[in-house]
């Protein structure tokens, strides 16, 4: 329970009602006894008890007590006004003013046949009661007001909550809108063109030495294979409630690490337990984190060896790359973005991600990926 506003709980607000109540009953209790009548003092006494019991109940407050407090009231006058203040209390809180004023003045009219004693209109009384009825009037509207203003921002803000978020989600929807356009008049072009270039000059294949045919057909090949993850990567950005489903598809490190050596690269594989036995997820964080350590081996360390580990047995996925020193790519061209995705790719995992030297000029790439817990069956 919050400590600061403890005392707006519907808990509390009904114990203080009862505890005001009693304290009314008490008050009227010691005002009968100025009547110096013991049967008048008890009949003013349960009546007015009867009453508070009236009230203190959520369902007869406006119903049932409107009744009792008109007829207390008109018999026994300025002794159980306060009582009626409390009905007119509650039915001005709930927007029933006339029947508040019709209630008081019911109740004064009646108590011209009242008990003499009690009477309002010995004297002055007549205007303290007044004053009480007046008094708990303005105060039942005043705090009807209160809590209907309370009501109506509470409502705005929620409004002003929700439309917030849907101004957020627009914001994002047209991002990653904007983002897959581009990658798509960007990306997508030039691997169309590298993929029909290399498709026209695979079909005279026959015209040209081996070596260069094989890698004609790989870099088709892998052109395709990137046309077909960039499509995936789209669709993904255009619906953003894409799940795991709508992820590119896994492939194995296995697959990578061929086309590595088919382009030249010394890479040297050891997997370890199955890739079925890891989430979909850690098999293509483990992916992605190969395929961007062989790019920055090609980049940074060419013509180095380079040596792959991957685990999947739990509690954890392990990947690590290690390759020798080498001389820079011709084409090194670094974003310089490629460690930072995959820190947060593996961090959003539960894992963590280490990258730096390794002694000797070799430089070491390595992740660890917590296994999910397993989820109890059923009994």
């Amino acid at each position: 329970m919050d400590v600061v506003r403890w005392w707006r709980s519907p808990l509390w607000a009904t114990l203080g009602r009862a505890a005001a109540l009693a304290f009314l009953v008490v008050t009227i209790d010691n005002n009968g006894a100025k009547l110096g009548d013991g049967h008048r003092h008890l009949t003013v006494t349960v009546a007015a008890t009867v009453c508070a019991l009236i009230l203190a109940v959520p369902r007869l407050r406006l119903t049932v007590a409107p009744l009792a407090a008109v007829a207390v009231t008109a018999w026994w006058g300025w002794l159980t006004d306060l009582l009626l203040a409390v009905v007119m209390f509650d039915l001005a809180v709930a927007r029933r003013t006339r029947l508040a004023l019709l209630c008081a003045a019911l109740a004064l009219a009646g108590n011209l046949a009242g008990v003499r004693a009690a009477s309002v209109w010995v004297g002055q009384r007549w205007l303290s009661t007044l004053t009480v009825l007046l008094f708990g009037l303005v105060l039942g509207l005043w705090q009807g007001n209160r809590r209907r203003l309370v009501h109506t921002l509470a409502g705005q803000v929620e409004q002003l909550r929700v439309e917030a978020r849907l101004r957020e989600d627009a914001a994002r929807a047209a991002e990653r809108s904007r983002i897959a356009a581009e990658m798509h008049d960007v990306l997508a072009h030039r691997l169309s063109l590298i993929a029909l270039h290399t498709g026209v000059l695979a079909t005279r294949g026959a015209a040209l030495p081996g070596p260069v045919a094989d890698r004609l057909a790989m870099l088709r090949t892998t052109s395709v294979e990137a046309l077909t993850d960039l499509r995936e990567v789209l669709g993904a950005l255009h619906d953003p409630h894409a799940g795991p489903a709508d992820a590119p598809a896994v492939r194995e490190v296995a697959a990578l690490v061929a086309d590595a050596r088919a382009a030249g690269q010394q890479v040297a594989l050891t997997v370890t337990g199955r890739a079925a036995d890891a989430p979909t997820t850690h098999r293509l964080a483990a992916y992605r984190i190969v395929q961007e350590a062989l790019t920055n081996a090609r980049k940074h360390a060419d013509g180095a060896a380079v040596e792959v580990r991957v685990d999947y047995r739990p509690p954890a996925t392990r990947v690590e790359v290690t390759n020798g020193a080498g001389a820079a790519g011709a084409a090194a061209v670094d974003s310089g973005y490629g460690l930072v995705g995959l820190r947060e790719r593996v961090t959003a995992l539960g894992g963590h991600l280490d990258a730096g030297p390794a002694g000797t000029g070799s430089w070491r790439l390595s992740a660890r990926l917590p296994h999910p817990a397993p989820k109890d069956g059923p009994a």
